[in-house]
Formats: C-alpha cells, sequence, structure tokens
C-alpha cells in the first residue's frame, strides 16, 4: 500500500513558492516532478530513496560525457534531464507527504554533488584521453569549488526569501546552530547521520560567514518584524531572484550541454571559473546592499 497522498494536492502545491521558480521549472520540471512524486509517493519511496536514484542515474550521465562519441553525449544529456527531474521529484514528494527532514535535505545536497563530482572527473579524463594536459585537474578543481560556493550562496539568499516573503521554513534552511544542536543530539551510532550533519552545519556557517547581513538580519527579526517589512523585502530582493536562477541547475545544464554539442566540454570550467563568478560576486553585492537597508530600517 502507498503513502496517502491528499487528494486536494496540486502542482502548485509543491512549489517551493511561485516568486523562486524558473519558467523552466514551472512548465516542466514541476510538472513532471509532481507526476513521479506522485507514482514514488504510490510504490512508498522516502524522497532520500528518489535522491539517490537521480544520484545513480546522473553519475552514469557523467560517465557518458567521458566519450568522444556525440550519440552517448546525447544519451548522457537525456539521463542528466531525467536527474533533474527526480532532484525535483524528491523535494515535491517531500512537500505532498509531509516528510521533509534536515536529513533528506542533507542528502539531496549529497546527491548532487555526486553528480557533479561524477561529471567533473569524467570531463577532465576525457580531456587527458584526448591529449590534453594534466593541469586541467586545477581548472576542474577551481571550476569545482566555484559551483559549490554558487550553490551555497543562492540557496542561501533562496531560502531567506522564501522565510521572509512566503513564510516558508524548508528542512534545509537551519541555522549553523540548529544545525550544530541536531548534531550534538545524534548518537555516533548513527554514524552516517552524524557525519552528514557534521558537514552541514560547516556548510551553514559557511553560509553565515559569506552573507553576514542576511544573518544580522535574521537575528533581528527573530522576536518578530513590523508590517512592512515583508513587502519591502519583497521589493528589494525579488528583482534579485533571476540573478539567483542564473547560477541555479537549470541554466548551468544548458551551458554544459552547450559545450559538449560543441565539443569541447572542458570550456565549461572556464565558464565557470570566469562568467559564473562575476554573476556570482554581482549577487553578493546586490544582495549585501539590500540586506544593510533592511537592517537599518530595523534598527
Amino acid at each position: 500500500m502507498g503513502i496517502d497522498v491528499p487528494k486536494s494536492a496540486t502542482v502548485e502545491s509543491t512549489y517551493k513558492a511561485r516568486d523562486v521558480e524558473s519558467a523552466v521549472d514551472i512548465y516542466f520540471y514541476r510538472p513532471t516532478g509532481y507526476q513521479l512524486a506522485r507514482l514514488f509517493a504510490a510504490l512508498r519511496f522516502t524522497p532520500s530513496m528518489v535522491s539517490l536514484l537521480g544520484a545513480a542515474i546522473g553519475i552514469t550521465a557523467g560517465h557518458l560525457y567521458y566519450y568522444r562519441d556525440l550519440r552517448l553525449n546525447i544519451l548522457g544529456m537525456a539521463l542528466h534531464v531525467v536527474t533533474n527531474m527526480l532532484d525535483n521529484a524528491d523535494g515535491q514528494l517531500a512537500r505532498l507527504t509531509h516528510r521533509g527532514s534536515l536529513i533528506g535535505a542533507i542528502t539531496d545536497g549529497f546527491a548532487d554533488y555526486l553528480v557533479f563530482l561524477s561529471i567533473y572527473i569524467h570531463l577532465s579524463l576525457r580531456y587527458i584521453v584526448g591529449g590534453g594536459s594534466e593541469a586541467v585537474w586545477l581548472l576542474a578543481l577551481a571550476a569545482a569549488l566555484s559551483h559549490a560556493m554558487q550553490s551555497m550562496v543562492i540557496d542561501y539568499f533562496r531560502n531567506a526569501y522564501l522565510q521572509f516573503v512566503c513564510g516558508k521554513t524548508s528542512a534545509d534552511a537551519n541555522s549553523s546552530e540548529t544545525v550544530r544542536a541536531a548534531y550534538e543530539q545524534m548518537s555516533w551510532r548513527e554514524f552516517g547521520k552524524k557525519i552528514g550533519l557534521h558537514s552541514y552545519w560547516n556548510y551553514a556557517r559557511r553560509q553565515e560567514m559569506l552573507a553576514p547581513m542576511l544573518l544580522r538580519l535574521r537575528v533581528a527579526t527573530a522576536r518578530g518584524a513590523p508590517a512592512s517589512f515583508r513587502e519591502e523585502y519583497r521589493e528589494l530582493c525579488r528583482p534579485l531572484v533571476k540573478f539567483c536562477n542564473a547560477l541555479a541547475t537549470n541554466p548551468r545544464m544548458l551551458l554544459l550541454f552547450a559545450v559538449l554539442l560543441l565539443g569541447h566540454p572542458v570550456w565549461y570550467f572556464v565558464l565557470e571559473v570566469t562568467v559564473l563568478n562575476v554573476l556570482l560576486l554581482y549577487v553578493l553585492h546586490r544582495h549585501r546592499a539590500a540586506f544593510r537597508q533592511l537592517v537599518a530600517k530595523l534598527n
């Protein structure tokens, strides 16, 4: 017998919030993810099981990018799209069945990193086997670190938008202190979960270090905020959502597909450390100014 899904559930009820959804998400990934989520609920899959299934398919996609065969590369792209569908479906399943958890959010993030680790390794090996310099590993490492930083920042800002504007708090929007408390309470007998919580604790601390003004804003509103705060936050930060979305998975995949079709996949690393990092700096600068203005108003 499957997991019960409320009869009133709709695809819109599985959005994080329409404000932060891109057009590709609204018209493709959310509808397909919703149908997959209902299927997985009937099969009694947990969100973490869906995340790990997506990771397995994504790792396979990364391997197919290794070959200098466009047909295999296109198959890898198709599997990569399926991976992203499952990455949407795990969160939608959690929201449909009210089974979101911090451990589930950690598993989802870990699965995403495994997929891109496979991609980065296989693209580097492809370049070396094709006669390129082994120095590409340094470029790949710089790109991977850039990717991690970009994802960390936009997750932090989008979760803040969901909290302050939409009144939603997701399982992966915890403060470092909350995660630390969960880590300290977790027994070492659950070794995997304990290590996962420690990793996420460090992740949350780095987010707070990268955007200290947002941390100050959260502290300032911990005991409530003026009625006007929500609209002020939305007015300042809604125009910045599109820049955060430009650093998210969908545009990143399109860049990767483009360089694969052109036969120069290592260009993806170059774009990561140049164009996407410049965009990251812009996003940080604009949000810092917005948060400073909001903190000043609260004070």
